[in-house]
């Protein structure tokens, strides 16, 4: 049994990396005994490795999907694999044969099933992404860092996302811990998938309240728990925070991050602040989540 736990949160810069990084490190070094991997989902910026301090990422594999090859002397031009594509990805002008784009396709295989002539073969691919798993030590934690990295100009990150995450699960962990990327929308939805806690980070601002909104949406339609922590707490009125929370199911617990110039000292040096300065203000609160995370895994590992 692997325990999945995912951070997330919706609006980008709310300090989802921060969270993650540091309950990675706090939860590898409290059991020594299991596994846990990190796996940066957030494969359009992925970062987790600049706050962890790794200078290199490590064992670079490609992240492939299927790519639809013609045979053009088995293809009539029915046009079946365009209405199958909703991409785009392949086009018929001109009364020509069909033609196909391959940044536009996502290799949903949609083409290649609805085709009556089997004139579409599966033996192509084409790389989406690029994805490493890079061992991390730091002061007794151990864990590996699995990180998801797009090709340039790529705008498929829900297939990137699935393999990337695909290639984590198969390393076995007993814990996973997921970090995502900014949003909302199905490529969120897949790195959350499976998750039996959903850390929702935010902050205390309007853009803040109005994401919150919308991924704890997403966690009362998976009906997966939510805990809330509210990043750099005190910048700004939370009222507008607690009328957010107060409307969703999933809801369970809500934590607090005082703003703490020392937490941005740990970005500069790649150290997370659990580890840089356990007794500063912010790492006192963060330890607080990190705990209580401590014992729901626990108890999940001791369930099986």
């Amino acid at each position: 049994m692997t325990v999945i736990v995912s951070v997330t949160g919706g609006k980008g810069g709310t300090g989802k990396s921060f969270v993650a990084t540091n309950l990675a490190y706090y939860l590898s070094k409290n059991l020594p005994d299991k596994r846990l991997v990190l796996a940066d989902l957030d494969v359009e910026a992925p970062n987790d490795h600049i706050l962890l301090g790794v200078k290199r990422l490590e064992a670079e594999e490609d992240v492939d999907i299927f790519f639809p090859k013609i045979d053009y002397s088995k293809c009539t031009s029915c046009g079946a694999c365009v209405k199958a594509c909703d991409t785009g990805a392949i086009i018929m002008a001109g009364g020509r044969p069909p033609f196909v784009f391959p940044r536009l396709c996502s290799g949903c295989w949609a083409c290649y099933y609805v085709c009556p002539y089997k004139a579409i073969s599966s033996g192509g691919r084409r790389t989406l992404a690029k994805s490493y798993a890079t061992p991390v030590e730091l002061d007794g934690a151990r864990f590996t860092l699995v990180t998801g990295i797009l090709r340039e100009g790529e705008e498929h990150t829900p297939p990137a996302i699935i393999r990337v995450k695909r290639r984590a699960l198969g390393l076995e962990p007993d814990i996973l811990l997921v970090d995502t990327g900014a949003g909302t929308g199905s490529g969120i939805t897949v790195a959350i998938h499976y998750s039996v806690l959903i850390i929702a980070v935010t902050e205390p601002t309007p853009m803040g309240a109005h994401d919150l909104d919308a991924i704890l949406q997403v966690a009362d339609g998976l009906e997966t728990p939510a805990w809330v922590v509210i990043n750099r707490s005190g910048i700004g009125p939370e009222e507008i925070l607690g009328e957010v929370i107060a409307r969703h199911k999933s809801v369970e617990r809500v934590y607090r991050i005082p703003y703490s110039r020392t937490v941005i000292e740990s970005y500069v040096r790649g150290d997370p602040i659990l580890h840089y300065k356990p007794s500063d203000p912010g790492a006192t609160a963060l330890r607080r989540v990190a705990g209580d995370l401590l014992e729901v895994v626990k108890s999940m590992l001791r369930r099986g």
